[in-house]
């Protein structure tokens, strides 16, 4: 059996995490960055015969019995397909957004939130993730400032009452970030009242050595290609069951593409475990269909 990776990201192979400066979370790993994460993974893979393909994939056939991928290279004739184009946090476009992404500003906060022990952080949300992380902050920070762009949160009621409840938390409704600013690292926040206009500034006081900034607004799932092939939810995640079925047979998805409370690489990485023993199930158990083709 030949084991292919088709790559359909134009600019890297390994997604979110190849973007990660710092990782510390992964267990057996006391410390790595991301490139060098993937890299040994890609190694690995390969040790074991599978074959990595660089493509922009066009279209896809996937339901009869072989599946078939045009690329723009070639087409691919295959069994069994598990789907991971993963998914990208939504940006808010503040200036300074980009240049300080992984130096102070970041988009999961159970990934860095230790960063900042006993320091200010600053949340950007008014959605379920920002009010649960925020909490989680609370244990960790000195002090936590939400920008709710709203007046009120989009959650349920009973978690945005326990945020507004909780002491080390300090919600600002109807505000946005205008603009993170500093040097190597972040050491300003200005911040506008969008009913008001009234400005504010946050400074970086001299006894601090960092802040950090938590962007909480949800994630873009990479599916758009799937539209009208594969069961999409409202969101545009690919809806699967616990183990990881879409609704045609022999195509799994696996990752960030899929409704998760918690996105990380481990929890990635289980999704793919467990989307590879179901697929090799799938064509061990339905070698009578392919009998007449391979």
């Amino acid at each position: 059996m030949s084991l292919r990776y088709i790559n359909n990201r134009k600019e890297y192979l390994g997604g979110q995490a190849v973007t990660t400066f710092e990782i510390v979370n992964y267990p057996g790993i006391i410390e790595t960055d991301g490139p060098s994460l993937i890299d040994t993974m890609r190694k690995q893979a390969e040790s074991f015969g599978v074959n990595f393909e660089y493509s922009e994939v066009i279209s896809m056939e996937l339901d009869k019995k072989i599946k078939i991928i045009k690329t723009k290279n070639a087409v691919f004739k295959t069994k069994s397909i598990i789907i991971a184009t993963g998914a990208k946090p939504r940006k808010v476009g503040f200036k300074g957004e980009d240049k300080f992404y992984g130096k102070g500003v970041s988009y999961c906060a159970t990934c860095d939130g230790n960063f900042y022990r006993n320091l200010d952080v600053f949340v950007i949300g008014g959605g379920y993730s920002a009010a649960e992380e925020s909490l989680f902050l609370a244990r960790i920070a000195r002090k936590v400032t939400i920008f709710v762009r709203k007046p009120k949160f989009s959650c349920a009621k009973s978690i945005a009452n326990r945020v507004l409840e909780n002491d080390k938390i300090e919600v600002k409704f109807n505000t946005e970030i205008v603009e993170l600013g500093g040097e190597a690292q972040p050491t300003y926040i200005e911040y506008i009242n969008n009913i008001t206009n009234e400005k504010s500034r946050y400074e970086l006081s001299k006894e601090d050595r960092a802040f950090g900034l938590f962007v909480l607004a949800g994630y873009i799932p990479a599916t758009d290609i799937f539209k009208d092939i594969i069961d999409l939810d409202d969101y545009g995640y690919i809806t699967t069951d616990d183990n990881m079925n879409t609704n045609i047979k022999g195509v799994y998805a696996c990752g960030d593409l899929r409704q998760k409370s918690l996105r990380q690489v481990v929890t990635a990485v289980s999704d793919g475990a467990i989307a590879a023993t179901e697929c090799e199930k799938y064509i061990d158990e339905n070698k009578h269909l392919f009998k007449d083709i391979y």
